[in-house]
């Protein structure tokens, strides 16, 4: 490390104004700044609170998606070797779409090891993730070195979420063109890191459910297997009818699913790379609230809003006489609301995104409530939109600033007529 540390400063010269690199000096400091901390140290008197910084908060975020990241590796290659199991599924043919992991391992190939399953989910994860990493921060370096400021960690954290809210089967080339998309139309357009409005991840898979939804939703893309085709357990419902409601995902009869609660709250089921694990997206919330980077008042009014809405949204309909309802959805209970989907995924990781979100503290809990009831209603209410969470963090991300104004606005006219009283 000492020989990298001199050699960074050996071409600093070369990156400096004057220098015959100048232009590229945002591509020398993000890759000093990402390695080691700032040599400066600040002149004068600072207004440094703490010493949290942006390297330090997307730092903690990515150490906080480590759970999901691992779930996505196991979960990923388990479910394709359970698929490969099925009758009917020619191995060697559903091994063929990204390299053979039954070639790469050997006759050590055990499908029911964890380092098969992981080995198998890193073939398909980690391509994902390099595609993305590489186009995201080309492009950041490049408007970095067009505007003349330095390279920030906010793709860092940006560079991780999407991979991990995309399914296994996703094409490489449309990762590279719905990650251009989020990085300039949902950030860069808008200044960079701290200024856009937008989710710039959720900004870059809403592209890819519009603009490719046979490749992003579906019953065959969950599982990397060539040839198998199985449901979500929220497709699945989404297509049931009410007498066979929740059965749907429990029962495991002829065309359904046979999922339990606990089974959905572990993640070992079908679904995006990363947000199947409710458990690993709890321990992640559990180290954002105790370093202070995750809003707790945000993710409680998300679970409020959802849990609350989808109980009373189940009461009606389980008391409701026969006939009434014809939406299977209005049946899933709030507890099943948090573990399928992407809702905790959402809560935890991109609700919270302190660029996007709202700021002020009351307006928190407003933000976070109108997120988790317009999930709601988009997953129960309109079935042809089963997840619900991305649009609706979206949806969240473009009210957040009026929330704030409303929260603030109000502060002043109750400290006006306060100090009206004391005069």
């Amino acid at each position: 490390m000492k020989f990298l540390r001199r050699f960074l400063d050996r071409i600093h010269p070369l990156f400096d104004e004057g220098g015959k690199l100048e232009k590229l000096y945002p591509l020398y400091e993000g890759v000093d700044s990402f390695l080691y901390t700032p040599g400066e140290v600040t002149g004068r008197a600072s207004h440094v609170r703490d010493g949290m910084d942006l390297k330090r908060m997307m730092t903690t975020v990515v150490v906080a998606l480590v759970p999901c990241i691992a779930m996505a590796l196991w979960n990923t290659g388990y479910q394709a070797n359970l698929a490969m199991q099925q009758p009917g599924i020619d191995v060697q043919a559903a091994e063929g779409c990204r390299g053979s992991v039954i070639g790469m391992l050997g006759s050590g190939y055990d499908p029911s090891s964890i380092l098969s399953c992981v080995i198998h989910g890193a073939v398909f994860f980690i391509p994902v993730f390099l595609v993305c990493n590489i186009v995201g921060l080309g492009i950041e370096i490049t408007f970095a070195c067009i505007r003349g400021h330095d390279v920030n960690e906010g793709f860092l954290v940006t560079g991780m979420l999407l991979p991990l809210t995309l399914p296994p089967t996703i094409p490489l080339w449309q990762v590279a063109v719905a990650t251009a998309f989020g990085v300039i139309i949902g950030k860069e357009v808008f200044g960079g890191t701290g200024k856009n409005f937008l989710n710039p991840a959720l900004t870059a898979r809403a592209f890819l459910y519009f603009a490719y939804p046979a490749e992003i939703v579906g019953e065959t893309v969950w599982t990397a297997v060539d040839g198998f085709s199985g449901a979500t357990p929220l497709g699945a419902l989404a297509a049931a009818n009410v007498e066979t409601g929740m059965t749907a995902i429990t029962g495991g009869g002829l065309g359904q699913l046979s999922v339990s609660w606990n089974q959905a709250f572990l993640g070992t089921m079908q679904g995006s790379m990363g947000e199947t694990s409710t458990l690993a997206c709890l321990i992640g919330a559990a180290i954002l609230i105790f370093t202070g980077v995750g809003s707790w008042r945000i993710m409680a009014g998300v679970l409020i809003g959802a849990m609350g809405l989808s109980g009373i949204m189940c009461g009606i309909a389980t008391g409701a006489d026969a006939g009434t309802f014809t939406n299977a959805m209005f049946l899933m209970p709030p507890q099943w609301h948090l573990v399928t989907g992407g809702l905790a995924f959402g809560l935890v990781f991109m609700a919270t995104d302190p660029v996007s979100a709202a700021m002020t503290q009351t307006g928190k809990w407003f933000y976070g409530g109108l997120i988790g009831v317009m999930t709601i209603l988009i997953r129960v209410v309109n079935p042809a939109f089963p997840e619900g969470v991305m649009l609706a963090i979206l949806f969240g991300n473009v009210f957040a600033p009026t929330i704030d104004y409303c929260v603030l606005a109000l502060n002043i006219r109750r400290r006006k007529a306060r100090n009206a009283r004391a005069a």
